[in-house]
């Protein structure tokens, strides 16, 4: 598709598993903005997925908006929240920077300057689209609290899960256990150094378990794997499924604590004390570690997105997070 210096090319979804390349009008950049020439995009399975086949609930059409979506839900929609890219015209702290941005996918866009974060030294471009999911498992794990020598067991080896699982293995004396019904995820648990087991063969007597597996049956199963007093961290976002779950039986005798998590609000336990910036510039630094590659599934062009989005977010499509890259 052509571009040129006054317009850019965007991804929007148009209808339920649908998707353009649509050529629209790019601003001069004002004073607290910057001109940014996208390097590559991230695509993972999780909220992206819910939003690309419409199952975004309509009483969360509000809370649910990523920071620069342009269109509403159900569609059209511009939305997307793992981009890099570099500064091309902005403040002088940033021009020539590559930063990460919050954006959807776009080949070129004017952002808010207080929305770009540089990334740190060492930090690979290609690698930096793990940005999102690594601030939702940073915001995950501030709200749950993990402990010296803590019981985890982590479900759902997806990218939120296991970098979840991997920043929880990092505590000194922890026992991290990654879970999930696909035997193949053993081999991205080695990669990462983390145990690996079936749900139905994790240690029981947990003291945290955390749900990331975006099944809704899933969060029955962390309740049984969790020890008395224990906490249940729900990090998966069902959308519009209903969720199963046995709050009779053993919840109340065991005194368990259900814990929902979302990464729109820093949590509590930081808020006093971090921004929005200050955890993804976090979040970025703990990324520069080689071993998250195992993250990257796959990698296409920007411009056959169309045709790669409805593959990577079908049912059963095994795919991690998918690195776009741009011309």
């Amino acid at each position: 598709m052509p571009t040129d210096a006054s317009h850019s090319t965007a991804f929007w979804t148009v209808a339920p598993g649908r998707g353009d390349l649509r050529r629209e009008p790019l601003p001069a950049p004002g004073a607290d903005e910057a001109l940014v020439t996208t390097l590559y995009s991230g695509v993972s399975r999780g909220t992206e997925s819910l939003v690309f086949h419409g199952r975004v609930p309509e009483s969360q059409w509000q809370s649910m908006r990523a920071p620069l979506q342009v269109g509403y839900f159900n569609f059209p929609v511009k939305y997307g929240y793992a981009s890099v890219g570099r500064v091309d015209q902005g403040p002088p702290e940033l021009a020539g920077r590559t930063v990460f941005c919050l954006h959807p996918h776009q080949d070129r866009y004017v952002a808010p300057a207080a929305m770009l974060v540089p990334l740190p030294d060492g930090l690979p471009p290609a690698r930096a689209v793990l940005g999102a999911n690594m601030e939702t498992a940073v915001n995950g794990l501030w709200d749950a609290g993990p402990r010296l020598g803590d019981r985890i067991a982590v479900l759902g080896a997806g990218v939120v899960g296991a970098l979840t699982a991997w920043l929880a293995a990092r505590i000194p004396g922890t026992r991290v256990t990654l879970c999930d019904i696909e035997p193949a995820r053993a081999d991205l648990a080695a990669a990462l150094g983390l145990d690996f087991a079936a749900p139905a063969e994790a240690p029981a007597d947990a003291d945290l378990v955390v749900e990331a597996s975006g099944a809704p049956d899933a969060l029955a199963t962390a309740l049984g794997l969790a020890g008395y007093e224990a906490t249940v961290l729900c990090l998966s976002w069902y959308g519009d499924a209903a969720v199963p779950l046995p709050l009779g039986e053993a919840f109340h005798s065991r005194r368990l604590r259900l814990l929902s998590s979302q990464v729109g609000g820093v949590s509590p336990a930081r808020r006093a004390r971090r921004t929005h910036a200050q955890r993804m510039a976090t979040a970025l630094e703990l990324l520069t570690d080689p071993a998250l590659e195992a993250l990257i599934s796959g990698e296409s062009r920007f411009s056959d997105l169309p045709e790669t989005m409805p593959r990577l977010t079908a049912p059963g499509s095994g795919a991690l997070c998918h690195r776009i890259v741009y011309d």
